[in-house]
């Protein structure tokens, strides 16, 4: 296999364990949010959903690259997943609490599509995957950034 296609499997499989830790990162905030917390509820499921399709997504393109696909998070989501576990101990389960963390973990999924970004060996319509990619999880951003302002 050619470099390139081992730089592009990689970069893919990156983006595929960062979605992973999304959707593991929204489902631990499903279980952090309080009854009167519907609207969050339906957002968070389908940041869920949007986080499979993307998934999905890069799985396919890694499969047609020859590569095996990522199934386990990153190592730095499993810290912040525990960190959300012991933050919730001390602030049980306050919105804008839930908000700010989900926004950590939405700047780290925007961090990873920037690092993948520089990578210069990526073929031109992988890096438009990504780009739209990133645009869709950067507007899932600014909800949550909108929505953590507004329950300060």
């Amino acid at each position: 296999m050619e470099k390139t296609t081992t730089e592009t499997i990689e970069v893919l499989n990156d983006l595929v364990a960062i979605n992973n830790d999304r959707i593991a990162g929204y489902e631990r905030a499903l279980k952090e949010l309080s009854g009167e917390d519907a609207d969050l509820r339906s957002l968070f499921t389908d940041m869920i959903r949007e986080s499979q399709e993307i998934r999905n997504a890069l799985a396919t393109e890694v499969q047609v690259s020859g590569g095996d696909v990522e199934t386990g998070t990153t190592n730095s989501g499993k810290i912040y997943r525990a960190w959300m576990d012991i933050k919730a101990a001390f602030t049980g389960h306050d919105r804008h609490a839930v908000l700010a963390n989900c926004e950590m973990g939405e700047d780290a999924a925007q961090r990873a599509y920037d690092s993948a970004m520089t990578v210069e060996e990526l073929p031109d319509y992988i890096r438009q995957i990504l780009m739209e990619q990133q645009q869709t999880l950067r507007a899932s951003h600014n909800k949550i950034k909108m929505l953590r302002d507004a329950a300060e």
